[in-house]
């Protein structure tokens, strides 16, 4: 005979041995030796028991929440009211609502888990488990604490866990006092392009030792880079925002008339638009912790750095890590080295107002690129010129600086040739290989410079290779050859004075061809024979010199006309040792340029 079921799942079962015995190896039915229930089973048991008879209850009153989706609607509609209890339009809090999802989720679990632990005995817990999902809803929003918060930041982008940790510092703001303060900083926290090309540049030429604040403010555009995007996501206000709180949470905590305004109002004190300051506090975010105190003692530091002449705006703008006490530091240090390279002070500080990022360049990494420099026989007031004319050469790394020195030894230059390209042309040697020097060179191979030549059209016109080849050069050589000079001519006329590309068509080319042609009536050969007639003044030279010529019904080459010195004219043509006066010129419409 079998011994009576008790109710109780979790109360021991007593079988017979036989039964017992037959029903340990099965797979089917769990077997409980006998032994008194723990209190966590009882709990258990009785909540369950409990959750029984109230879900057959609403079952058969149907006064459930309805289904899933309507559950999730009737949901909003209950944040949405609790929202607006603290002072939230009812389209805002309809926003918030629509947009945090994860905190809704969290209240409704809440009401699901409330109701499996009321205890039917406590008449508060009787008139709640009384009320409807929506009362239920809001008796656990307002239980949370957050007055909403945790909505509302969750609502701008941020985990529910992020935004509840700080929904607890955010005690002292209300609801509506906060989602200002959340819309006056987007209005701080959005960039252009101007400053994402200026924070990777800072990031691509750091490399000395790094106060707190640069470091916490690197380790921002580190996290934003490594995300989808990249740097480019600070475009969007609503994302640099939301990226910049993530790393710098203590700004949700600052008052805005007590602090974020004063900062704002002494940025626009000392000259800096309002429509730029947002780069400067996105580039340096840290400013915007900083009492007013703090930052105007920084501000004046920048007095000791004679670079901006007094206008800090500029600087600023272009760098403001400059008010970081490393950046500060590391100009001394920049100053002293380039003292000791007897580099002007002149030189020093019109290199840092072209290259500001020169400031984060530690002296061991400038010394490397001088040292290379100095290889090619640039030193001294050459190496001035360099520094005042192309500073951003010393921001190259070294082995991109060696593979253009390389460039030049295959075209067919020795190191003292390319020192004095260098000297004369500093921006070549900061300039991308494939992306504009060898592009340069296909270029003149098409208009016919063949590799013999290259070397000669170089060293005397290096600054083709920084020329615009899609329109500029064209654009001239095309007018030569409207001009009815052939192609073959015209790469002849490169080939003996490259020179000839620099020139400007309306400046140069078109007034002294008309002048060759209609006043001194001469064929366009002379100038393939001699191009570097358009090397001199239409001025004081061709006229004048030409007048003389036909006042004396002298003829000769353009080379023996312009080509002398004006003692060698006078002697030659005048029989005189000295340059007259030419006679006035004949009145002539063509002559009028």
């Amino acid at each position: 005979m079998l011994s009576k079921l008790h109710s109780n799942p979790f109360l021991p079962i007593a079988l017979p041995r036989q039964i017992q015995s037959s029903l340990l190896n099965s797979k089917c039915i769990s077997f409980t030796h006998p032994h008194p229930p723990s209190p966590f089973e009882v709990h258990y048991y009785h909540t369950r028991l409990r959750t029984r008879r109230r879900s057959n209850c609403r079952c058969g009153s149907g006064s459930g929440s309805g289904s899933g989706s309507d559950s999730v609607s009737e949901g909003r509609m209950a944040v949405s009211s609790f929202l607006q209890q603290f002072g939230v339009s009812e389209e805002d809090s309809l926003s918030i609502a629509s947009n945090s999802p994860a905190y809704l989720n969290m209240l409704m679990e809440g009401v699901r888990d409330l109701e499996q632990l009321w205890d039917f005995d406590s008449d508060s817990d009787k008139q709640i488990a009384g009320s409807n999902f929506k009362e239920k809803l809001l008796h656990i929003a307002a239980h949370k604490g957050d007055n909403g918060k945790v909505a509302y930041l969750e609502s701008l982008g941020f985990t529910l866990s992020w935004s509840m940790n700080l929904a607890r510092y955010l005690s002292d703001d209300t609801l509506p006092s906060l989602m200002h303060k959340v819309t006056y900083m987007k209005q701080l926290t959005h960039s252009d392009e101007f400053l994402i090309k200026n924070i990777r540049r800072m990031m691509l030429h750091l490399s000395i030792s790094i106060d707190e604040d640069l470091q916490h403010t690197l380790s921002f555009f580190e996290k934003v880079e490594a995300r989808r995007g990249g740097l480019n996501v600070l475009a969007s206000k609503d994302s640099a925002f939301h990226y910049l709180v993530e790393s710098f949470p203590r700004l949700l905590l600052l008052s805005v008339n007590n602090h974020m305004t004063r900062t704002v109002d002494f940025l626009e004190s000392i000259g800096i638009p309002r429509f730029r300051i947002p780069n400067i506090i996105l580039g340096f975010p840290p400013i915007l912790l900083w009492n007013v105190q703090v930052l105007k003692t920084r501000v004046l530091a920048l007095n000791e750095i004679d670079v901006v002449d007094k206008d800090h705006v500029k600087l600023l703008l272009k760098y403001p890590w400059v008010l970081s006490t490393s950046i500060q530091e590391n100009y001394k240090e920049i100053l002293d080295f380039l003292y000791s390279e007897q580099i002007p002070k002149t030189w020093i500080d019109s290199a840092i107002k072209s290259q500001p990022h020169l400031l984060g360049c530690s002296t061991s990494k400038l010394k490397l690129m001088l040292d290379h420099i100095a290889e090619l026989g640039v030193q001294s007031k050459k190496l001035d010129r360099v520094i005042a004319k192309s500073p951003q050469l010393l921001l190259r790394k070294p082995k991109d600086f060696l593979q253009v020195v390389l460039f030049f030894e295959n075209i067919g230059f020795d190191k003292e040739t390319i020192g004095r390209i260098l000297a004369r042309c500093p921006e070549i040697f900061a300039a991308s290989i494939d992306k504009t020097l060898q592009r340069k060179i296909e270029f003149l191979y098409g208009v016919g410079v063949c590799k013999t030549y290259l070397p000669k059209v170089i060293r005397k016109y290096p600054e083709v290779l920084l020329s615009d080849i899609d329109q500029t050069l064209p654009q001239r050589i095309m007018y030569l050859m409207k001009s009815g000079i052939s192609e073959k001519d015209v790469a002849f006329m490169v080939r003996t004075f490259s020179p000839l590309l620099g020139y400007s068509i309306e400046e140069v080319l078109r007034p002294k061809i008309e002048f060759l042609v209609n006043s001194m009536e001469r064929p366009l050969g002379d100038v393939v024979d001699y191009p570097r007639y358009f090397s001199y003044s239409l001025e004081k030279r061709i006229k004048p010199r030409h007048w003389v010529l036909k006042g004396r019904n002298i003829e000769c080459s353009l080379k023996d006309m312009l080509g002398k010195n004006d003692e060698e004219f006078a002697c030659d043509f005048m029989g005189v040792g000295g340059m007259l006066d030419p006679p006035p010129p004949p009145p002539s419409s063509h002559d009028r340029l």
